[in-house]
């Protein structure tokens, strides 16, 4: 079957009629892609006549990676309605917000997820289960139906995903069938996709990331899709060789996981060729292509498809790719570009204070705005913000929220989110920075560092490391980093056994962030005036939050900039 140019997420769902190649892989479950189209065209004509008169097109899909959530999305496709992937961990009035915030007059879920919906009051919402006889029966009329893409069109509402809701409630953001199309065509020609890749989607589908970077190309080239219901990282590679994956997409912790699994002698015996994704880091990157012979490609994309940055060959280690006409990292206080980064001969970054900055589109972008959420969008625009200024009040510049530096050719590196910058002593730090140094401590399988509030300067810096900690050897290792700066070294240290991560596997650093010094596990601090880490006691927590201010004594960490504050 040859790949579709079409404009519309409809239109490529019915190239897939009469394409009798398998097309959709979901456990024991094998559909072609003339099946696929077929699926699809049934619930659309189905859905027709579920929708209220006057009521907005939209339904929630509170599903697994299940073939009823591609089938749905074909679905509203063709119908010309708008899918809100709804996140299963939320819980009570948030999980009764979302479904309610979008509008959503049908909810397609099945009995797994029925418990999540008891004694939630969602007015005028339809639910149908997708693993009873009844939904099966009332389908039956509409088994027949062809798909019609001849009324939709590009500006067609499609998606309304939900960003983080780590500083709030979460965002819906809006994308049209054009820019799902568009996206996905973008993706297959930059990866050079063809018809006969198969496409594996680990991650969920209620997130942009699977939709957007992984089923989006595999409709654009008529790919097969293969489908796991929750991310499994002992079934990875068994799945990858049983339906001949060639192509994956990953968020956050994904492939840290995949790599903890016991080794094996034929782990490069798969037919994968390239993963896709983000948060990985350079250095599991690596070792992930070393173990199975894979690349992964680390890319940047704004959830609401504000700004993206495309990775190339010749991209340097740990960037993300070059800076396209329009797009420049900001000092957040002035709104002046920021410097280009300089780096030592280890290539670690040595201006990092005043090299990053949050990223911004100054150019045209698709950002197509959230849903029913006015002051959200204005914030991301830069309009009536302290953002914004009289250059921005023609068109609105679209400021992302994430942080970057860029070096003397224009590549663009990663260095966390805006909410995760901390201030000490009137320093502003990038978390991703602190990171990406304590990532190198030999006991750190998985790093996480955000702030925690300090009476005295602001914030101080905590670092939570999943896997084995010794005061000692980590005193003397941040000794030894010479780009670790004189504010970034963490007064406290959490060890965990796992890192908390969310559904679509980053680490959770909001809840990280509220439990703070108060949590179960161990925590390990340095206590001003002194140079090495020891655990916190309930005793040191009224000293640890705000102490009457002690003498400073010497210290053996002030080489590195570890000196500890006077308070």
């Amino acid at each position: 079957m040859e790949s579709t140019t079409g404009h519309t997420v409809a239109e490529l769902v019915a190239a897939r009629w009469g394409d009798h190649r398998p097309g959709l892989w979901c456990e024991d479950v094998v559909l072609t892609g003339h099946e696929v189209a077929a699926g699809a065209a049934a619930r659309a004509a189905f859905l027709a006549d579920l929708l209220p008169p006057g009521a907005e097109p939209h339904l929630g899909v509170l599903l697994d990676n299940t073939p009823e959530f591609p089938l749905w999305l074909g679905a509203a496709a063709l119908a010309r309605a708008a899918v809100a992937g709804v996140n299963p961990t939320r819980r009570g009035a948030e999980l009764a917000r979302d479904i309610l915030h979008t509008e959503c007059r049908i909810l397609v879920t099945d009995r797994a997820h029925l418990p999540l919906l008891q004694g939630l009051d969602l007015p005028g919402v339809r639910l149908l289960l997708t693993d009873t006889a009844e939904y099966a029966d009332l389908l039956t009329p509409y088994a027949d139906a062809r798909p019609d893409p001849s009324r939709a069109t590009p500006h067609d509402r499609f998606l309304l995903y939900f960003t983080s809701g780590s500083t709030g409630a979460p965002k819906a953001a809006l994308c049209s069938q054009g820019r799902l199309a568009a996206a996905g065509r973008a993706l297959a020609g930059q990866f050079s996709l063809t018809p006969d890749d198969v496409h594996y989607l680990c991650m969920p589908m209620f997130h942009g990331n699977a939709v957007i970077a992984g089923w989006a190309p595999a409709l654009v080239t008529g790919a097969g899709v293969a489908l796991r219901r929750r991310f499994s990282a002992s079934r990875f590679l068994p799945d990858v060789r049983r339906h001949g994956a060639t192509y994956f997409t990953y968020v956050g912790r994904a492939i840290q996981y995949v790599l903890a699994t016991e080794p094996g002698p034929g782990d490069r015996d798969n037919p994968l060729r390239l993963g896709f994704g983000t948060e990985a880091g350079a250095v599991d990157a690596a070792a992930f292509e070393r173990r199975f012979g894979v690349r992964l490609v680390e890319g940047y994309g704004s959830s609401e498809g504000g700004a993206a940055v495309r990775w190339s060959p010749g991209t340097p280690a740990g960037a993300v790719g070059r800076a396209a006409p329009g797009l420049v990292v900001l000092d957040q206080e002035t709104r002046e570009e920021c410097p280009p980064a300089r780096f030592d001969g280890a290539g670690r970054l040595l201006n990092g204070d005043e090299a990053i900055g949050e990223l911004v589109n100054r150019g045209p972008n698709p950002f197509e705005g959230y849903w029913r959420n006015p002051a959200a969008e204005a914030e991301r625009r830069g309009w009536g913000s302290p953002r914004s200024s009289e250059a921005e009040s023609g068109g609105g510049w679209y400021w992302t929220g994430d942080l970057f530096y860029r070096d003397i050719d224009g590549y663009l590196y990663f260095a966390g989110r805006t909410d995760d910058r901390l201030r000490v002593d009137g320093e502003n730090l990038a978390a991703a920075m602190i990171e990406n140094i304590l990532a190198r401590y030999e006991g750190a399988a998985a790093v996480a560092v955000y702030a925690v509030p300090d009476p005295v300067t602001g914030d101080q810096v905590m670092a939570t490391v999943a896997g084995t900690f010794d005061p000692l050897s980590f005193a003397e290792f941040l000794l030894s980093q010479p780009d670790l700066g004189t504010k970034m070294a963490p007064r406290f240290v959490r060890v965990v056994e796992r890192m908390p991560v969310t559904a679509t596997n980053k680490i959770h650093r909001a809840a990280l962030r509220k439990e703070g010094v108060r949590c179960a596990d161990p925590v390990w601090w340095r206590p001003p005036g002194e140079g090495v880490y020891r655990r916190l006691t309930s005793a040191d927590l009224e000293h640890a939050e705000g102490p009457p201010a002690p003498t400073r004594g010497p210290s053996p960490v002030r080489r590195q900039g570890l000196e500890p504050r006077t308070r």
